[in-house]
């Protein structure tokens, strides 16, 4: 017995994922994630296509609590991840105003934003 070709090992492989993929669909398993809401939301743990959503929500619940104002950190980077947090907090309805803040907070790192309460 010799080794598995490329072809054996690619076949066995398909067979793998196929059979995993009949669940994958399936997203009611997934635990929801749990974070604790305070006045400061650090972007860097998510992924850039979760920003979008996660601080639609984030801001939604800070009005909810009560908070006037809360700091986005989303890094200084190339600036993608802040004009994406930039372009969300334009379109929501319950933010005031919003500003980079000063360099003790964050400078162009992070975003202040006033919220409507």
């Amino acid at each position: 017995m010799g080794m598995p070709s490329k072809n054996d090992r690619v076949d066995k492989a398909d067979k793998v994922d196929k059979a995993d993929n009949t669940d994958a669909a399936d997203d009611d398993d997934i635990p929801a994630m749990v974070m604790e809401i305070t006045d400061v939301l650090d972007l860097h743990t998510f992924a850039p296509r979760e920003v979008g959503d996660l601080v639609v929500g984030y801001i939604d619940e800070c009005v909810e609590r009560g908070f006037a104002s809360v700091r986005i950190i989303h890094g200084k980077g190339t600036g993608t991840l802040r004009r994406r947090v930039h372009a969300v907090l334009k379109r929501h309805p319950r933010v005031a105003e919003f500003a980079l803040a000063d360099h003790g907070s964050g400078s162009w790192g992070a975003t202040v934003v006033a919220l409507k309460v």
